[in-house]
């Protein structure tokens, strides 16, 4: 499983809603439990502070905040696993670009590192004006050293809450 209808209900909700920002968030789980986690996205911050660092807009980029990091490792700590990355492409397909690559591994070599969550599934949502266009997920492939494009399979959820 990837995601659940509800899961991705909540996913589409947040990326239209956020539109014409990207929005970003995980799903973490721990056994049968699982929660979708948004995120916030402070790339538009981060360009208004520094432009000629940060010179993309949240329409093309995101940045989660820190604080929330810190909440994905005390959940980490709490014995959750980060099932499900993802994020929203405005305007434009759901495909996993070589910044969506760079960022999952941190900037780092891919035939030398795996991405932070190796087991996670990426999932991109293509948010038009008002509504999810595509939906599209990938995995981390160890032999190929790349993602590669998975279904979004969904199935009904064992447990779910959904932080806010």
């Amino acid at each position: 499983m990837i995601v659940t209808p509800q899961e991705l209900s909540a996913i589409n909700g947040q990326a239209v809603r956020e539109y014409p920002s990207e929005c970003c968030g995980v799903i973490v789980s721990r056994g049968g439990e699982r929660r979708v986690l948004p995120l916030r996205n402070i790339q538009d911050e981060l360009h208004r502070m520094d432009p000629n660092r940060y010179p993309r807009t949240s329409r093309t980029a995101y940045h989660v905040d820190a604080r929330d990091y810190m909440t994905i490792e005390r959940l980490l700590q709490e014995g959750f696993s980060v099932a499900v990355v993802y994020h929203s492409h405005i305007d434009v397909g759901a495909y996993f670009s070589e910044t969506d690559k760079r960022q999952a591994l941190l900037g780092q070599d891919p035939n030398e590192h795996d991405p932070i969550f190796a087991d996670a599934t990426y999932l991109v949502v293509s948010v038009v004006p008002g509504r999810v266009q595509t939906v599209a997920a990938f995995r981390w492939d160890r032999s190929r050293r790349d993602f590669v494009a998975v279904e979004p399979v969904t199935s009904p959820p064992a447990h779910q809450e959904t932080v806010e």
